[in-house]
């Protein structure tokens, strides 16, 4: 570790392609909540939300631990209000997804968090004054049509209170990604995760209670909560230091394509043509945008 508390990682600096390949991998993570959520057999809503949240505050505080050691205190005191700001962030992001979905269709849901990628340019753009290429642009908008064509058919007028949370995610996913991009040089927000799993369980605690998550349930928790929350939040803030926030969150758009598939490998559930087709479609926009380079 270095003098101002960067991790050993700080010192490997990924080519572009080796950075996008390793947000690629943890959109494959992310992607299987919806498979393992599948195997839970009494755990619901909130509840979840509260033992995947607990179980990535676990993870967290041992990998801390382990890295920095004797300084793992330290490290998280020296985020400062940075590592609280972040810490939110993800809170927001683990908790709205799931009260979204308890009072508006999984479709309004996926197209409103489809916003990201745009939020993410507008914000660069304003705060960071992030030159966003023509290319980037037309990028977003074909990701985001493909979005929309996936589960067009489901989007209704109803349920706009829970359109309204759910645009909590893409805002604080934005926001989020251009703290982490002006910060990465000041400071590790790494444990800026632990914070946002540690305000998540705090905020859907009440909501969990009585707790009804069998044994199997909370093998399955744990694994949502290292695996698909944990490992690769920790993964994409360290790659947040060599993209920047709309490229991130284009990319991520990858995890709403792979749900359908890993839901197709693991659970047998027939794929519409819609969800194939729109999923070609945001592919064709992040390809458009990782070969943009090539064609100038």
């Amino acid at each position: 570790m270095s003098e101002n508390g960067t991790s050993a990682a700080g010192s490997f600096r990924p080519s572009h392609g080796q950075a996008i390949a390793l947000l690629v991998v943890c959109t494959l993570m992310w992607s299987i909540a919806g498979l393992v959520s599948r195997q839970l057999e009494q755990a619901k809503s909130l509840e979840v939300t509260f033992w995947r949240s607990l179980f990535c505050f676990f993870a967290m505080s041992v990998g801390i631990a382990w890295h920095w050691r004797a300084k793992a205190l330290q490290m998280l005191w020296a985020m400062g209000r940075w590592g609280l700001f972040s810490g939110a962030m993800w809170a927001v992001m683990f908790t709205c997804f799931m009260i979204a979905l308890t009072r508006t269709s999984v479709a309004n849901t996926v197209v409103v968090m489809s916003l990201a990628p745009l939020l993410a340019a507008l914000m660069a753009r304003l705060f960071l004054k992030t030159a966003i290429e023509k290319s980037t642009w037309f990028a977003i908008a074909v990701a985001g049509i493909g979005v929309w064509w996936m589960v067009r058919e489901g989007i209704s007028a109803e349920g706009l209170e829970g359109m309204f949370i759910a645009a909590g995610v893409p805002l604080a996913s934005a926001a989020n990604l251009v703290v982490l991009r002006a910060q990465r040089a000041q400071v590790d927000l790494i444990p800026a995760v632990l914070v946002g799993a540690l305000m998540s369980c705090a905020v859907t605690l009440p909501w969990a209670m009585p707790f009804e998550a069998s044994h199997s349930d909370l093998a399955w928790l744990a694994l949502l909560g290292i695996v698909q929350l944990a490992i690769p939040c920790a993964l994409l803030v360290w790659v947040a230091r060599f993209l920047p926030p709309h490229e991130i969150a284009l990319i991520c758009l990858l995890e709403v394509v792979l749900g359908p598939i890993w839901a197709w490998l693991g659970a047998d559930e027939k794929m519409p043509a819609a969800t194939v087709q729109g999923g070609l479609l945001v592919i064709g926009g992040l390809a458009v945008n990782a070969l943009r380079d090539r064609w100038k």
